[in-house]
């Protein structure tokens, strides 16, 4: 190309021809060679090369051409006709131009030193140039700027040219978008590599007294550095959309994978299912013992009932505690294996904090582990929320050894009857609910080992709680008070609010001080309870039992509600199945009035009694609340009022997960 001709490059009008590459582009499908060594290669020969031509120790190499190359029109032809046949092979370009590159660098590089690139230089006829290093520094910028986009650009198409042929197509838009761009950045890669071939011939043409870089020709570098710059952000874009697109599809599919794994029996061992659900790699041991720490394969659960405990990293230290409790209890006949599988969401970033408090809840726990939260794929993620309905609370999913779901949430059975509830299937759940009757023991169930041996003493029992610490004065002073009247012996036993811990460890601390009344100062047992209770309601939904044909799902329900109304409680027992229970107020004002009810008391009993007082003072206008956390995973569509049976209104309301 003869000099001056060089702003052809930028000042042409290309469009008819980019519509000419449009048109005609049509790569070889069944080209599939691997051209990313190529570019490998390309990218050494830049890193090494680029800081040498840029240094104070710049040669010219001039070298006489016998005059111009081609005139404008025949190179544009050309051009055009180079393209087409290169399109495919950006790398090949590239590594055509990298040669000159690195030869150039190469002689520069060793000409005052290496006796060979001396004579090369003199018989290229290589003029020594040194001292127009300065001069010549913005056009070798503008080079160098110019093959590292060119070079970015190329890397672009390649990683392309290696998605998956199956998204190639309209349901790949991002992917569609840049194939109708990936021909028009070949051809200004291939402008580019041609532009900066021609900068370098212009170098070893120059004579002795063309000293410095144009203007004009540094603008037109750049000008093409700025083209494909914008052509790189375009694809780049693109890729990333591409990516996420690809990886939408690959997630669907997986969790239809999935999906038809779980849900087309019969199945034949548990250890396919753990595969497809934690980790279908091989070379990874995705599990924790629990005892030895150690790491291994899913077949160390082969033919055992496996119970998937599944949560977040909040999950409650009093949770674990009764969890590990009845794990352990269980250990003298082993029946099942608990495996901790806790879900974080993968679309942030992992931190130092979230590993501390991941592996410090891995510590605590006895049983099988996920060794690391992040190699749950997220198609298993999404099964466990959309089929499993894992939201925010911990649920325990029961596999059978034949890798059957006999549960898909256990977590109630498991914290109502504890071991005696395996094989935490609903039949067993049905013949479990068929033994209980609303009583004393069942009520507390054996959470204090006082309250049996009062039991069994033929004591009176009052089980109470609210957070109203005078309501707690005034009460127990005056059921003391009344006990001694009715000549009756009277233990009371304080059990506190739900989701109140630290409320509840001030208000226990005064009922000690002040000697008020028994109470439970492990904050753990206060908190089984209600979680207990809590776990009775929902089984009882689950059986489809309501407050009017069950007398437990009542009473349940009563004491849910008292709670949730912010209200004091209490309820009085004087045998294991005789029971008076009432608001704070209404059961405060009812012994107040002992004088009125004690002939009755005398002739009935004391606790029938009152019970009889207390439905004299009930009102019919009442308004009852309950709140109620999300034991299975979501909030039951309908519960009914354990008082006057209506439907009651549904409201959300958020609350402080520390108190």
């Amino acid at each position: 190309m003869a000099r001056g001709d060089g702003s052809m490059f930028a000042a042409s009008d290309d469009s008819p021809l980019l519509k000419q590459i449009q048109a005609t582009h049509a790569p070889d499908d069944d080209d599939n060679k691997d051209v990313r060594p190529v570019i490998e290669i390309v990218k050494s020969v830049f890193k090494h090369a680029a800081p040498i031509i840029q240094g104070t120790y710049i040669q010219s190499l001039e070298y006489k051409t016998g005059g111009d190359v081609m005139d404008s029109n025949g190179m544009l032809k050309e051009f055009a006709v180079i393209i087409q046949r290169v399109s495919r092979e950006v790398a090949i370009a590239l590594a055509a131009l990298a040669m000159t590159y690195s030869e150039f660098g190469l002689v520069v590089q060793l000409f005052t030193t290496h006796p060979l690139a001396k004579f090369t230089a003199i018989i290229k006829q290589l003029p020594d140039l040194v001292e127009h290093s300065i001069t010549l520094k913005p056009r070798f910028d503008a080079i160098n700027r110019l093959f590292g986009v060119i070079l970015d650009v190329t890397e672009r198409i390649m990683e392309f040219k290696q998605q998956p042929r199956q998204y190639i197509s309209p349901d790949n838009p991002p992917l569609s978008v840049a194939m109708t761009h990936i021909p028009t950045a070949v051809y200004w890669t291939i402008r580019s590599v041609l532009a900066c071939a021609n900068q370098f011939a212009r170098l070893i043409s120059m004579r002795s007294d063309e000293n410095a870089a144009s203007d004009v020709e540094v603008w037109e570098l750049s000008n093409l550095a700025h083209k494909a710059r914008n052509i790189h952000e375009l694809l780049t874009q693109q890729l990333m959309l591409c990516y996420e697109h690809i990886g939408e599809k690959n997630d669907e599919a997986a969790y239809n994978s999935l999906v038809r794994v779980f849900e087309l029996p019969p199945h034949v061992d548990i250890i396919t299912l753990l595969r497809h659900l934690i980790c279908k790699k091989d070379d990874i041991m995705p599990l924790l013992e629990g005892s030895t720490k150690s790491k291994v394969h899913v077949e160390a659960l082969e033919g055992k009932s496996v119970l998937l405990l599944i949560s977040d990293l909040e999950i409650p230290q009093e949770e674990l505690t009764v969890l590990e409790a009845i794990y352990r209890d269980s250990r003298n006949k082993p029946e099942y294996e608990i495996v901790w599988i806790p879900i974080v969401d993968k679309s942030v970033p992992w931190t130092e904090e979230q590993q501390h408090k991941f592996e410090q809840l891995q510590s605590l726990m006895p049983w099988y582990t996920l060794h690391d939260p992040k190699i749950m794929e997220p198609a298993a993620i999404r099964y466990i929320k959309e089929v499993w309905k894992f939201a925010k609370r911990t649920i325990l999913v029961v596999l059978d050894p034949q890798g059957n779901v006999a549960c898909p949430n256990a977590f109630h059975m498991f914290f109502i009857w504890g071991n005696m509830a395996f094989p935490f299937t609903a039949r067993k759940e049905e013949v479990l609910w068929r033994d209980e009757t609303w009583c004393l023991e069942f009520f507390l169930d054996g959470i204090d080992p006082n309250i049996l041996n009062w039991i069994s003493q033929g004591k009176y029992i009052c089980v109470y709680g609210g957070e109203d610490i005078e309501w707690i004065r005034r009460f127990t002073a005056t059921a003391k008070r009344i006990a001694q009247a009715a000549e009756i012996d009277l233990e009371m036993v304080y059990v506190g609010k739900s989701n109140a811990k630290e409320r509840m460890k001030k208000i226990t601390a005064i009922i000690n001080n002040e000697n008020l009344s028994h109470f439970w100062p492990d904050i753990t047992s206060m908190w089984y309870f209600w979680t207990r209770l809590e776990c009775i309601l929902y089984s009882k939904m689950q059986q489809e039992k309501s407050v009017e044909n069950d007398v437990i799902m009542q009473e349940v329900m009563t004491l849910l509600s008292f709670d949730g109304s912010d209200q004091s409680w209490a309820t009085m027992w004087s045998k294991p199945t005789e029971m008076a229970r009432a608001k704070g107020d209404t059961i405060l004002e009812s012994l107040g009035m002992f004088q009125e009810w004690k002939e009755n008391a005398g002739i009935k009993g004391f606790v029938p009694a009152l019970r009889d007082h207390l439905q004299q003072l009930h009102t019919p206008h009442h308004c009852n609340r309950i709140i109620l956390s999300q034991v299975k995973g979501q909030i039951p569509e309908k519960v009914e009022c354990a008082e006057c049976g209506r439907q009651m209104e549904k409201h959300f309301m958020y609350r402080c997960c520390t108190d």
